[in-house]
């Protein structure tokens, strides 16, 4: 895993006008954007759900089996909610997911990234919103079902990224400390240190 700023996925929403962005070694600008963004998936802060049936929240394209979706449901713990719902897969989800917990919303964009399996997932704050049994319900989910793929994290809550490959600080946009965690906690002089240490994580 990885810590990262909004500016490693800017090539994911436009064209950059100058610099280099490698993830896994590759540079993203040589790649065109109908296959940067089918490598990549992002879970932001605030979940984006459409009206409309939950198979279609979480299978847009209707590219996996029923049986797929409820693998999905069950390994983002959604299945025993679902199977409750009279509609099932079927169930109608209201504009921004207005009938849904804020939780349950976030879940469902888990549940979504789980299906398509890309090698590079982003996480965009995207535990800032929910309380800390639906966090720990998601970073337990993401170490195990995506511990194959890159991650790249912005952090809200530090201890969500403490396992994490390296860490990279920024101060006014621009790297000041780029390493692995147990190296920037070594040293108590580091701004790393000073957020953990006011986090009481040290």
């Amino acid at each position: 895993m990885c810590c990262a700023s909004y500016s490693l996925c800017i090539r994911w929403i436009i064209e950059p006008t100058e610099g280099h962005i490698f993830i896994d070694g590759v540079d993203i600008s040589e790649l065109g954007l109908h296959t940067l963004r089918s490598r990549l998936t992002i879970i932001p802060q605030d979940p984006v759900l459409l009206s409309g049936s939950l198979r279609m929240n979480l299978d847009p394209f209707q590219n996996h089996t029923d049986e797929e979706l409820w693998d999905a449901l069950e390994n983002c713990h959604l299945k025993q909610f679902v199977q409750n719902q009279q509609a099932g897969l079927h169930f109608e989800v209201t504009e921004g997911g207005d009938n849904l917990s804020v939780g349950q919303r976030q879940l469902i964009c888990l549940g979504r990234a789980l299906l398509r399996r890309t090698k590079v997932l982003i996480l965009d704050e995207a535990t800032a919103a929910v309380d800390l049994e639906t966090d720990d319900l998601i970073q337990r989910t993401i170490r195990i079902a995506f511990n194959n793929c890159t991650i790249l994290t912005i952090a809200h809550r530090l201890n969500t990224i403490m396992d994490s490959d390296k860490i990279l600080v920024l101060d006014k946009g621009r790297i000041v400390e780029y390493d692995t965690p147990q190296s920037l906690l070594e040293d108590q002089n580091t701004i790393f240190y000073g957020m953990c240490k006011d986090a009481g994580l040290v």
